[in-house]
């Protein structure tokens, strides 16, 4: 027996008012259909079989995962219809939990939860809600036993269905054998005139078995998305219950509103998050970690207390304990900080590794540099890295001292101990212990008479 699943992902989402495919929607930055895909991967499933349509081809490229495969609806004619796209991937003897593309927070407890219901007594299960506003969703249909009869969608309803608040999230697991015959039997004699998935439950019932219900945690975890107005309504729940999660871990979230997370976060005790801060890809914060307001973080690795002030932005950099980065500072990929190093306001380091205690603490750009230990490099000091068609690397060593308004024009070495004299453009290697400067002659012209403005 192996576990299949099914994710209906077909759907134009007109009311998106996007060219994007409704399932390709961002939440988090990240498409819909790909957090469906990651959760069904959590599950260990043998297979995914994401049932595509409008837009298919570029469904297919914008998703990834392991055991993924791609069945075609070419007309949207129903769930029914649907999930028979997928009917030559499960076998009889497999479970197959079917999944919505468009609904992205479920939970792998909630899931587990419901294919523990399942086995040859029990062969469907279902997903659902009790919702005080059930409009727009398909009623279950229980009878004086509590038993569930049959599901009925909003436009079929009567209306005593219609007062019925526990309703269908349309997520079920099934045993493959029943699922093959129950399909096989529907058909689309309805207000839509559609094949309605749902229309099994009945079926079940007709053939003697009871089905299993149950419910998530959370009301968001099976909430779908129509349109931009409760694509953003999700998303500020994700990142709601995503800062909950940090703070439950330890860290301090100033105001969990203005927080963004886009990707995998790891945070240890005592980190402090201020306001408009946003995290993406892969973000690791060791202990009494600061990232000060309207930080963006992507793809870092900061070791314990740092501090990182407003305005900064750090993307695929290693950080290490101790240092002070920003306000306003910039630092791009390759980036990686020694313990105790300093980047100050208005700097920006690029593909370099800075030693420890070394410090760039103003308006300065440091690129393709190897930098020695306790280093100070001066205001408004450039590496000239780049002569137009290569990238040439600078090294500094130990114990130097770079005067503001350097030009260090690469590949040139500065050797450990040396003093650069403010003001200097520097091409040739600087000896160690030693001052180097190159500067003009300083003159001044007495009998100078500044312009007039021509009348």
């Amino acid at each position: 027996m192996a576990l299949k699943v099914v994710i209906l992902a077909a759907g134009k989402g007109t009311r998106m008012r996007s060219k994007l495919p409704k399932v390709l929607q961002p939440l988090a930055q990240k498409p819909l259909l790909q957090h469906v895909i990651d959760t069904a991967q959590s599950l260990n499933c043998d297979e995914i079989i994401a049932v595509i349509g409008h837009g298919a081809e570029l469904v297919q490229s914008r998703v990834s995962g392991q055991n993924i495969c791609f069945a075609l609806q070419e007309k949207q004619l129903g769930t029914g219809h649907a999930v028979v796209q997928a009917n030559s991937y499960y076998q009889d003897d497999d479970t197959v939990l079917i999944l919505y593309g468009d609904v992205p927070l479920t939970s792998p407890t909630t899931l587990n939860a419901l294919l523990a219901l399942v086995d040859e007594q029990h062969p469907l299960a279902l997903l659902t809600v009790t919702l005080e506003n059930s409009t727009g969703y398909g009623r279950i249909v229980r009878n004086t036993q509590n038993a569930v009869q049959s599901i009925v969608e909003q436009k079929d309803a009567t209306a005593q269905e219609l007062a019925i608040k526990e309703v269908n999230t349309g997520i079920m697991a099934v045993k493959g054998r029943y699922l093959k015959q129950w399909l096989a039997a529907l058909d689309n004699q309805n207000v839509q005139s559609e094949y309605y998935l749902t229309d099994i439950i009945a079926m079940a019932v007709s053939d003697g078995f009871s089905i299993q219900t149950a419910q998530p945690t959370l009301e968001t975890e099976v909430l779908g998305v129509n349109d931009k107005l409760q694509l953003q309504s999700l998303e500020r729940a994700y990142q709601l219950q995503i800062a909950e999660s940090l703070m439950r871990q330890g860290a301090t979230v100033v105001d969990a509103n203005r927080l963004d997370i886009r990707g995998d976060v790891t945070v240890e005790a005592d980190v402090m998050l201020d306001v408009n801060v946003v995290l993406e890809g892969k973000v690791v914060l060791g202990e009494n970690v600061v990232i000060g307001a309207h930080c963006i973080l992507k793809n870092v690795q900061i070791a314990s207390n740092t501090h990182i002030h407003p305005f900064s932005h750090l993307e695929d950099c290693i950080i290490g304990e101790s240092c002070s980065i920003g306000p306003y500072a910039r630092l791009r990929p390759g980036t990686e900080l020694a313990d105790e190093a300093k980047i100050g306001n208005f700097v920006e380091i690029k593909k370099s590794k800075i030693g420890r205690g070394s410090k760039v603490s103003h308006l300065s750009y440091i690129g393709d540099t190897h930098m020695g230990c306790d280093v100070n490099i001066g205001a408004g000091t450039i590496t000239c890295n780049y002569d137009g068609v290569n990238k040439h690397q600078t090294i500094i060593g130990d114990h130097v001292f770079v005067g503001s308004d350097t030009q260090l024009v690469a590949p040139v070495d500065i050797e450990s101990g040396a003093t650069i004299g403010a003001g200097s453009t520097i091409t040739k290697k600087a000896p160690a212990e030693a001052l180097t400067l190159s500067r003009s002659k300083q003159i001044t012209l007495k009998d100078w008479q500044k312009p007039t403005k021509l009348s």
